[in-house]
């Protein structure tokens, strides 16, 4: 039993510490709950802990390692990602307007199955994340591990991704958030897509 309470806290303490670092997660949550977007902001939290669920799952199993040695298929999921970041990036940028201009502009809303769709695809192709269940998260979790183990870390790995992203949500909805980006939101948007853009055209120099 000590065993395998000590498995659940390593492999939730490294999960913690890879969930809340910065990355495109992160970046894509933040642009969605400042400004303004929180139902696609929910949906992409969901979609983040839904795509680390099967990652997780693909990792007990077996799996993961497995595909991981298809070098295309690996490469093309993470080109397909960088692609689609790279395009949200891109998107924020025009999007990002004077408050005056936004006012007076009926724009259309994000709502939260677009928002899990969108988180989803940003996960499944994060090589952090991918990096951390090949690597840490398979090592962390050995393979005689006792089933009633592994289901509490795959419950606690999804509540992890939940309760951090939530958090950062209730921030970033904030009124005083929101009056920032009132007052900062051409800017604020531009640097967020600067940085998905970043992020998109990293993970493709790195398989190109």
């Amino acid at each position: 039993m000590s065993q395998e309470l000590l498995v659940i806290a390593t492999a939730l303490g490294l999960y913690t510490a890879v969930v809340v670092s910065p990355g495109p997660n992160f970046a894509l949550v933040s642009r969605l709950a400042i400004s303004g977007a929180r139902p696609a902001a929910l949906g992409a939290t969901l979609g983040f802990a839904v795509a680390s669920f099967v990652y997780a799952v693909l990792t007990m199993t077996g799996l993961a390692l497995m595909l991981a040695q298809i070098g295309w298929f690996a490469s093309l999921v993470q080109i397909a990602g960088g692609c689609y970041l790279v395009y949200l990036g891109v998107m924020s940028w025009f999007s990002a307007q004077p408050v005056a201009a936004a006012q007076g502009a009926a724009a259309a809303p994000v709502g939260a199955l677009r928002g899990m769709r969108m988180g989803a695809v940003v996960n499944l192709a994060n090589p952090k994340g991918i990096t951390f269940f090949i690597g840490l998260y398979a090592v962390a979790i050995p393979p005689e591990t006792a089933l009633w183990a592994k289901l509490m870390i795959l419950a606690g790995g999804f509540a992890v991704e939940i309760v951090w992203y939530g958090a950062v949500i209730f921030l970033l909805s904030s009124r005083p958030a929101r009056a920032a980006f009132e007052r900062f939101g051409q800017w604020i948007g531009r640097a967020i897509g600067t940085v998905l853009a970043a992020f998109g055209l990293r993970l493709i120099a790195e398989k190109l």
